[in-house]
C-alpha cells in the first residue's frame, strides 16, 4: 500500500502560481511512477502530468505543456506540480497518483490521494 496526501491547492488569480506537493508513505516511493490529474465540477477525472520513477521521464496534457512542471524528490518520499500562468480553466480538484509506469490513463494508477482543490480566478 501507499499512501498520498496532496497539498498547496487553494485560490489565486489567473496568471499566478501555485505549487502542490504529494506526500507518500508506505511502500518505497521510488518504486512507483507518479501522475497528477484533475476534476473539474461535472466533468470526468482528466490526466495532467506524469513522471517516471526515476524522474528522467515526464509527460503532459496539451493543455498545461509549458505552463507546468512536474517534479519529484524520491529521497523526501514527496512529488510536485508547479503550476505557472494559472487560467480559469485550470479550476478543479487536483489528485496524484502512483502506479507501476508513468502513464496518461486513470486505469494504470493504483494508488490515489485525496484531492487538494485549485481554485483560478479571472
Amino acid at each position: 500500500q501507499v499512501q498520498l496526501v496532496e497539498s498547496g491547492g487553494g485560490l489565486v488569480q489567473a496568471g499566478g502560481s501555485l505549487r502542490l506537493s504529494c506526500a507518500a508513505s508506505g511502500r518505497t516511493f521510488s518504486n512507483y511512477a507518479m501522475g497528477w490529474f484533475r476534476q473539474a465540477p461535472g466533468k470526468e477525472r482528466e490526466f495532467v502530468a506524469t513522471i517516471s520513477r526515476s524522474g528522467i521521464t515526464t509527460a503532459y496534457a496539451d493543455s498545461v505543456k509549458g505552463r507546468f512542471t512536474i517534479s519529484r524528490d524520491n529521497a523526501k518520499n514527496t512529488g510536485f506540480l508547479q503550476m505557472n500562468s494559472l487560467k480559469p480553466e485550470d479550476t478543479a480538484v487536483y489528485y496524484c497518483a502512483a502506479g507501476p509506469v508513468a502513464a496518461r490513463s486513470i486505469n494504470l494508477y493504483a494508488y490515489w490521494g485525496q484531492g487538494t482543490q485549485v481554485t483560478v480566478s479571472s
